[in-house]
């Protein structure tokens, strides 16, 4: 018996042809169950484990941390330029890397676990720049963002229903947080005398946030949307 797509010749127990893969028929032909004339691929999961990976991942962050601060001390005499990088290459690993540490990793833990990264490092870059933004713009921005983050994934991760009006009233909050930016921006730096560009995501956010939640309580209008839209 030879396959119909390219002629190869099969053994009468063939049920494919081992070459191209196509069924392998003669209509004069019954074939007997027996053996195939060669083994069949086997194919195990195997369970990886993430943990040499992320260690790999881990010394990939601390080498270049320890270089620049190792070369920052020799040429310089102490940490100046280093403590930038080092700075932002642990608030990078603490957003990425971290979480995946742990089994389960719970974002309702991370998410303000990042941002306190976030705001020590802005912290730490006041302090090496003799700055005085922190404490009037850096720490209220960096916990208003993290107030905002944290309840929405911890409203979305533990509420079964309603995340309509999580998320609208997330967009109604980050509308609202662009004006408290703005103000804070010309509090600090002495911008603008009034506001220029907040109202614009504000008008945005309320729109787009008042939007679900009008569809999320009108529940004709979900059956509508999903019927055209799929939603």
């Amino acid at each position: 018996m030879y396959c119909v797509k390219c002629g190869v010749e099969l053994a009468d127990s063939e049920k494919r042809c081992p070459l191209c893969g196509t069924v392998a028929f003669h209509p004069e032909i019954t074939r007997p169950e027996v053996d195939p004339p060669y083994p069949l691929p086997v194919h195990t999961a195997e369970e990886v484990n993430p943990t040499g990976l992320l260690f790999v991942i881990t010394i990939l962050f601390a080498l270049p941390l320890v270089i620049t601060l190792l070369c920052d001390w020799r040429i310089n005499g102490g940490v100046t330029w280093s403590g930038y990088v080092a700075g932002a290459l642990i608030v990078a690993y603490l957003v990425f890397v971290l979480p995946y540490w742990f089994k389960s990793p719970n974002p309702v833990i991370f998410v303000p676990v990042a941002f306190a990264g976030v705001g020590l490092y802005l912290l730490y870059i006041n302090f090496a720049t003799g700055g005085h933004w922190f404490l009037s713009f850096a720490l209220p921005v960096t916990g208003g963002a993290m107030v905002i983050c944290t309840a929405l994934v911890t409203l979305t991760r533990y509420l079964s229903h309603g995340h309509l009006f999580v998320y609208g009233g997330t967009l109604i909050a980050a509308g609202g947080f662009m004006v408290l930016v703005e103000f804070l921006l010309n509090l600090t730096f002495r911008l603008h005398e009034t506001f220029f560009w907040s109202f614009y995501p504000l008008a945005a956010g309320v729109l787009l946030g008042g939007m679900l939640i009008v569809i999320g309580s009108c529940k004709s209008l979900q059956e509508s949307l999903h019927r055209k839209f799929f939603l």
